[in-house]
């Protein structure tokens, strides 16, 4: 199967690496492409391997993959058309880091390495855009994400700019002239407080020098083959993950002003059907950009192409033919948040368990609860009179023990019902069981917030004990956006937060739950399941309708032919009739038109 120049040249246009390269160069580049046609199963290269070269993917699909530290090989990444690998080791001058394995029938185009070598050189603009994905790849193999779906691929990955980094470290560094003038002064004066104020100073100092570095790495920027996040945590005080599908792209944009041109950051805009996601400060923000939106238009691509097939099985199965089956990409997981029912527990403890438990599931729905800690916070003041009176009911027992002219209960007759009590001891039980009755009704107040996530929406239920109920519930198909933070050195230590959903022009928000990252996924799981049905249910009404006319047309189309010709002189139908490719290409016109309103519907949609 050879590709011809016009078609390789096309396919380089689209990939991000090429990005700033003219057609007429990258005809030039094309002509030097090897194609090599490998079976599902075929080694391509085994990690340690010396580097022979560059490979792109035009079909099919690969596998990276490496041992990990139980020696079994772990898959990294599933690669399909449009991607690439090798490049880290030419660039780097070292060995294979991992395995690449066919998965699927493949047909590749190889550069050779001198001839890669050769294009860098040549082609300057080619190098910051191979240095953004390496650093991307990079990045996405140190940090291993647990809510990654199976076949979800980080094609981007960015902190912000070491420039940002030494703008925050100026004032600290600055503040060092203190300590060092305390010292001098010390010095001079043979005094002690002001060298021992200089060292606390120059701890203190360290210390924030430390976080502001440590800070500045734990923010992220990530593209993956399904969405778009922003990931920000300030250690100990906040975490929030910010997310939207790719689906949900209207444009992705690039500022930059004279500082970041100067040391090449800028600021990439991606902007969604509800506001902006902004990576600020990325390192070579028009190569980061030319990334988001490469996988932005192959997203679009690929429900447009499952789009067609669909039609075309739609068509197939109604004139006969066999239908052509693709398999379904599995959605990202929901993650378990740890509270699993407890085995072989008594019947008082599963109860007892069930009052606490902060999520609950129930076949397609799941309910979750504010965190115990607020539970404790609401209970805070009755817990702490009640362990007042507690103090005070054993004092008033002490007292009473050792005084011999009084007692809990005396008696003032000879009827065993004639006695006395202490009115100190009634008067604390009576408030100690005003108390529990307030503790009852913290925790019923509690359990009556709840948040609940079902196959079709998603709910806030805010009632309050013996007084008014608020609901709050939207369709979970409307749901644009999803966004968790965690706020404090409580909700960090004890991993619970807000998760706020976008829905239409205003927002909803599962407060204090536990695990708000899991809860997130629990949401946009549930999403995407019912959008793809949503959207599959609606388009299989307009197949069926296309199919059903498009079918009765293939099947009659000689009758049809016949009757639009005009008979000759000597009586017979000569004249005008459609060829089946005019025929197939007439449908295919369709098909595509049918495409291009599916996937407009289904953007809407998302």
């Amino acid at each position: 199967m050879a590709i011809d120049i016009q078609q390789r040249v096309v396919f380089l246009n689209r990939i991000h690496i090429f990005s700033g390269i003219r057609e007429d160069e990258l005809a030039g580049i094309a002509v030097n492409l090897e194609e090599l046609i490998l079976p599902a199963g075929a080694k391509i290269f085994n990690r340690g391997e010396k580097p022979d070269g560059f490979y792109l993917i035009y079909k099919g699909k690969t596998r990276v993959s490496r041992p990990n530290a139980q020696g079994e090989e772990e898959t990294l990444a599933i690669l399909s058309a449009g991607d690439y690998f090798g490049e880290e080791a030419l660039f780097e001058k070292r060995d294979r880091s991992a395995t690449l394995t066919v998965v699927e029938d493949c047909l590749l185009f190889f550069l050779s390495r001198a001839l890669f070598e050769e294009l860098i050189e040549k082609y300057e603009k080619l190098r910051p855009n191979f240095i953004v994905a390496i650093s991307s790849h990079k990045l996405a193999r140190a940090n291993r994400f647990k809510w990654l779906g199976e076949n979800e691929v980080i094609y981007f990955m960015a902190r912000r700019h070491i420039f940002r980094l030494y703008q925050k470290l100026i004032i600290p560094i600055l503040l060092f002239l203190a300590p060092l003038v305390l010292f001098g002064f010390g010095f001079i004066t043979d005094a002690v407080t002001p060298a021992a104020i200089a060292v606390i100073i120059v701890i203190v100092l360290t210390v924030w020098i430390i976080w502001l570095i440590l800070d500045w790495g734990n923010d992220y920027y990530i593209v993956t083959n399904q969405r778009v996040i922003l990931l920000e945590k300030v250690i100990g005080i906040y975490d929030s993950r910010q997310e939207a599908p790719l689906q949900t792209i209207l444009s992705v944009g690039m500022e930059t002003d004279f500082l970041g041109r100067q040391f090449n950051f800028g600021t990439v805009n991606v902007r969604t059907f509800v506001g902006n996601i902004r990576f600020e400060y990325v390192n070579y923000p028009e190569q980061a950009a030319d990334m988001v939106r490469e996988y932005w238009e192959r997203t679009k691509s690929k429900s447009t192409q499952a789009q067609k097939d669909a039609m075309k099985n739609a068509i197939r199965a109604k004139i006969g033919m066999p239908v052509i089956k693709t398999p379904e990409e599995p959605l990202p997981p929901v993650f378990e948040t740890g509270n699993k029912e407890p085995q072989g527990s008594s019947v008082f403890w599963t109860a007892f368990s069930n009052m606490f438990k902060l999520r609950q599931e129930d076949g397609a729905t799941i309910i979750y609860h504010k965190h115990w800690i607020v539970l404790i916070q609401q209970a805070l003041r009755p817990l702490a009179l009640f362990i007042f009176l507690l103090v005070l009911l054993i004092i008033q027992l002490i007292r009473l023990a050792q005084d011999p002219n009084n007692a809990i209960f005396e008696s003032i007759g000879e009827s065993i019902f004639s006695f006395r009590t202490d009115t100190a001891i009634v008067v604390i039980l009576f408030c100690m069981f005003l108390d529990f009755l307030w503790l009852g009704y913290e925790y019923w107040d509690w359990s009556n917030d709840i948040f609940m996530v079902t196959a079709d929406e998603i709910m806030d239920l805010d009632r309050k004990p013996l007084g008014t109920e608020e609901r709050r519930t939207a369709q979970i198909e409307s749901i644009l956006s999803t966004e968790y933070k965690r706020v404090g050195l409580m909700g960090n230590i004890f991993n619970f937060g807000t998760v706020f959903i976008t829905v239409g022009g205003t927002k909803l928000s599962f407060q204090d739950v536990l695990d708000p990252a899991g809860v997130m996924s629990d949401i946009n799981r549930r999403r995407m399941v019912r959008l793809a049905k949503k959207s599959e249910e609606a388009a299989n009404i307009d197949r069926e309708r296309m199919a059903t006319w498009v079918a009765a047309y293939h099947l009659n189309r000689d009758e049809f032919n016949t009757a639009s010709t005009p008979p000759t002189a000597g009586g017979s139908t000569g004249g005008f009739r459609l060829a089946d490719n005019e025929i197939d290409g007439q449908i295919e016109d369709m098909l595509d038109d049918l495409e291009e309103s599916g996937s407009d519907n289904y953007a809407g949609e998302g």
